[in-house]
């Protein structure tokens, strides 16, 4: 295949059909592969600004902004192998490191979204009709990773774990789901106090899981502390 050839299947499958109508006249003039080259340019950019909006990942300190040797326990090289996400195509840190990866997904093409358990489980319960909520299980369910972050930090009924459940069920082994927690598995039936179906989300959870466990005090407020300290150096040498 030549270079025309190339640049033709390249303007095809970018549906500029009225540049393959002028062809010819395209070519003579001798601007055809900057025309393309620009449109492919633009066209990625928009898609990246889309997809990161999409996933609501928010603010975060990228990780090599990261002080690795804050968390008393922290399985570095695990979490920078989820950094070169090959997970996403075999079908866990806390927030900082989850949003990391979920930008890492986006920046490399793939869509993500970015949510708290609590914001996941409050909206789908708020639904009052099966079809309002089989539209919005689908919004869940269709990025290449979702990220549900601080499973734990709250108890839900029945209907809140059994949702959760479905969730999982429609991702298990078709997309890859990443959970944060503060709590064991062993502890989830005190987060879904009265559910049955505990057991088997755990279970479609772990199957294919790489877990990873962080131990260390909170990183906000080893930051806090830091900045508090940094303004009272700085206040003490604004003194006369």
């Amino acid at each position: 295949m030549n270079n025309l050839d190339v640049l033709h299947a390249r303007a095809k499958a970018l549906g500029l059909h009225g540049l393959l109508a002028h062809w010819h006249d395209a070519t003579a003039a001798g601007w055809l592969h900057d025309l393309i080259e620009w449109e492919e340019q633009e066209r990625a950019r928009r898609s990246l600004e889309r997809r990161l909006k999409e996933a609501h990942i928010g603010r975060f300190k990228p990780l090599c902004d990261f002080d690795w040797a804050w968390p008393k326990k922290c399985d570095k090289p695990a979490i920078e192998a989820l950094m070169s996400l090959e997970f996403l195509n075999d079908g866990i840190g806390k927030s900082t490191l989850a949003q990391n990866i979920a930008h890492q997904a986006v920046i490399h093409g793939h869509t993500a979204l970015f949510t708290t358990a609590g914001q996941l489980l409050g909206d789908l319960a708020a639904l009052d009709s099966d079809s309002a909520l089989r539209r919005r299980l689908r919004h869940y369910v269709n990025p290449t990773l979702l990220v549900i972050d601080e499973v734990g930090y709250l108890s839900y009924s029945n209907r809140h774990a059994d949702l959760l459940f479905e969730l999982i069920s429609r991702r298990y082994e078709h997309k890859s789901t990443l959970v944060t927690t503060n709590r064991p598995f062993a502890e989830w039936r005190e987060v879904f106090p009265t559910a049955a179906c505990v057991a088997s989300l755990i279970d479609r959870l772990v199957h294919h899981a790489e877990i990873i466990a962080i131990d260390g005090e909170s990183y906000r407020l080893k930051e806090a502390t830091e900045r508090s300290a940094k303004r009272g150096r700085q206040r003490r040498g604004a003194k006369p």
